[in-house]
């Protein structure tokens, strides 16, 4: 999962895609960059590793004149954790500077990067994203819309996508919509951006969301229309409204925050725990949830753990040994809310029970009397090829525990998911949503090795 965002026609364009991505954060925090383009086409570009706070200074942001810029902030599932696997990508194209930022997997790219290779094309990453670029760079459609519309019809998966060439911004989603993308405008120019709260904070009016398989050219604050990607069975990722975006977000047309409180709500309904004194989340995603578990059981609602907000988000930390050791740091219980009660606990999906288990440990240690786990999902039973970083099933503890050895494992009392349909009517049957990693019913066929790209060495670079 990674945050997009691009930017035409304002100017100092890359601190407004600067401002833009310290709101997508949440959507990635291995690395972050930004290409910038200015009057006379001339494209500069700043990556570095890290949180967007650490990768950008008041300097490399006048280093980066232009009122045309794309951004992007990092979450690898494909590709492992290098500066060379960093976006935007910039490379020199007949038509002027191209620049990519891709958020999403593209499930075929072992093979046609492998065809590529063969060709003799020769790659600076282990990134699914640069198989773009090579395409594109390869197409023999005379206009640079046939040659990106060329790209994209080669490659399976999800791509939300913002790529500049020359002075010309376009925008563009796979055909099934699996990840968000938004159009904003301010003022005469025009804001493009992985999620609502992007274009809030840049100050932003939403005009629309992409649809699944559009493609859109945007110049000096004009966006046109291009003609849509073919047609396919619209999978929109059900998991970005249950954990990745942001509550004060709106996106496949669902407000987070209205889908996460009804989640919490499906909970109380279906999976209440009798007896239970007081609720509380693992915050931060599943704090609305909690509310509205609230509201339907009538169990006050309190804050049981506080969240030390500057420690990364750990589900997305990209190996299991900093995920442990972030666990201890991040959350802390409030004993007097905890201390001799039963507890519910809502929790937006368990995925490898890593920091759920240290958790109730936690809780459990604060004198809770008993322990009730509610998660508002059902059990993640397969990996994710679409861009979560969930690549293999041996990672993820419901697709090889039973309930009762999952509840016994954590220490808690009572475990209980919502049902595929409670989750589903939650978030709304105007959708229609890809929910492979809790059905097992995936869109696409899969042919990339997420694992073996996630922790391949990057090439070896030339000497100087």
């Amino acid at each position: 999962m990674c945050g997009v965002i691009g930017v035409s026609g304002i100017a100092d364009a890359a601190r407004v895609t600067y401002l833009g991505l310290y709101a997508l954060q949440h959507r990635g925090q291995e690395s972050a960059g930004i290409v910038a383009v200015d009057a006379g086409g001339t494209a500069r570009l700043h990556r570095a590793m890290g949180l967007v706070s650490d990768a950008f200074s008041d300097a490399t942001i006048r280093d980066l004149p232009g009122d045309i810029a794309v951004g992007h902030t990092r979450y690898s599932t494909a590709g492992s954790t290098v500066l060379a696997n960093a976006q935007p990508y910039l490379v020199n194209y007949h038509a002027g500077p191209l620049s990519v930022a891709h958020n999403g997997n593209l499930t075929n790219a072992d093979g046609v990067r492998d065809a590529l290779v063969r060709e003799g094309a020769l790659f600076a990453s282990t990134s699914d994203t640069e198989v773009l670029v090579h395409l594109i760079a390869r197409s023999a459609a005379p206009t640079v819309e046939g040659q990106i519309r060329d790209a994209l019809e080669r490659v399976e998966g999800a791509y939300s996508l913002v790529i500049s060439v020359g002075r010309t911004l376009y925008a563009a989603v796979d055909s099934r919509g699996f990840r968000p993308l938004l159009i904003g405008r301010v003022g005469g120019g025009v804001v493009v951006a992985s999620e609502t709260c992007a274009l809030d904070l840049v100050g932003a009016t939403t005009v629309r969301e992409l649809l699944p398989g559009e493609f859109v050219r945007i110049d000096d604050g004009e966006v046109v229309d291009l003609p849509p990607l073919a047609p396919r069975r619209v999978s929109r990722c059900i998991f970005e409204l249950v954990y990745f975006s942001r509550p004060d977000s709106t996106i496949f047309g669902e407000s987070v925050d209205r889908v996460r409180r009804e989640l919490g709500r499906q909970l109380a309904r279906f999976h209440p725990a009798p007896g239970a004194e007081v609720v509380f989340s693992v915050p931060d995603s599943s704090n609305v949830m909690a509310l509205g578990y609230s509201e339907v059981s009538g169990v006050k609602l309190e804050y049981g753990l506080i969240r030390n907000h500057y420690v990364g988000r750990t589900f997305i930390n990209p190996t299991q040994a900093l995920r442990v050791e972030k666990v201890r740091i991040k959350f802390n219980p409030v004993r007097e809310v905890i201390e001799g009660r039963s507890v519910v606990v809502i929790d937006d999906s368990l995925v490898r029970g890593t920091t759920s288990k240290g958790l109730v440990r936690m809780i459990r240690d604060a004198g809770a009397r008993e322990v009730h786990l509610r998660v508002a999902s059902p059990p993640i039973t397969g990996p994710c090829h679409y861009g979560i970083d969930t690549p293999t099933r041996d990672e993820l503890i419901a697709a090889n525990h039973s309930q009762a050895e999952i509840r016994a494992h954590l220490g808690v009392d009572t475990l209980a998911y919502l049902t595929l349909d409670e989750m589903i009517d939650a978030a709304g049957r105007r959708n229609s949503w890809c929910h492979a990693c809790f059905s097992g019913d995936y869109p696409t066929s899969v042919q990339l090795t997420l694992g073996h790209l996630r922790h391949a060495a990057p090439p070896v670079s030339a000497p100087a």
